[in-house]
């Protein structure tokens, strides 16, 4: 497991302030999301995670970016009225930022930085991208959206999962669970 991650500042996606320390002590499940994605249908996935363990002290937090594909085109208000209106988010979604490259924000560079690889079939999917004719992230970079990062209550990075790992799959939720059971 890594390093607790410092107290990181964020922004809401409604310009509210908060930060990574705020959310100290509750399990969180990281996700860099978008709204036209073939990975889009997640968010039903990530909401039944929210209902499912949130009481238990868990907690999702989805950061829209629009650094693939431009498949997150819209605005913080566009994007949260697709979440709630499309999916019924009720967990925080922040303000849109980059994930990767030079201006990606410290958040994600933390993260990318603390566990530089992911779970899942990374290659897969960049074979996948490949015969798109894209070019994808080699790591410690985000690969795609919504890649996910698991975060131990005490703010260290306990794993990180592909973005074709769904919220649904058994190494994502026994990981969970098993930060959840850390108490």
């Amino acid at each position: 497991m890594s390093q607790p991650l410092p107290d990181i500042a964020l922004t809401r996606n409604d310009g509210t302030p908060d930060s990574l320390g705020a959310h100290r002590g509750r399990v969180l499940l990281v996700v860099n999301t978008a709204s036209q994605c073939g990975l889009t249908p997640q968010y039903s996935g990530l909401q039944a995670l929210q209902e499912k363990y949130g009481p238990q002290g868990f907690e999702v937090l989805g950061f829209p970016a629009n650094d693939f594909g431009a498949q997150e085109p819209g605005s913080d208000d566009e994007i949260r009225t697709f979440c709630e209106t499309g999916f019924n988010v009720s967990f925080p979604l922040f303000a849109k930022a980059s994930v990767v490259g030079e201006g990606k924000q410290p958040l994600f560079a933390a993260l990318t930085e603390a566990v530089p690889e992911k779970r899942g079939d990374p290659e897969a999917f960049r074979e996948r991208l490949r015969g798109y004719g894209m070019t994808p992230n080699p790591d410690p970079e985000v690969l795609w959206n919504f890649e996910k990062f698991v975060l131990a209550r005490d703010g260290s990075v306990a794993a990180r999962f592909a973005p074709t790992v769904a919220p649904d799959d058994a190494d994502l939720v026994a990981t969970i669970e098993a930060e959840l059971a850390k108490g």
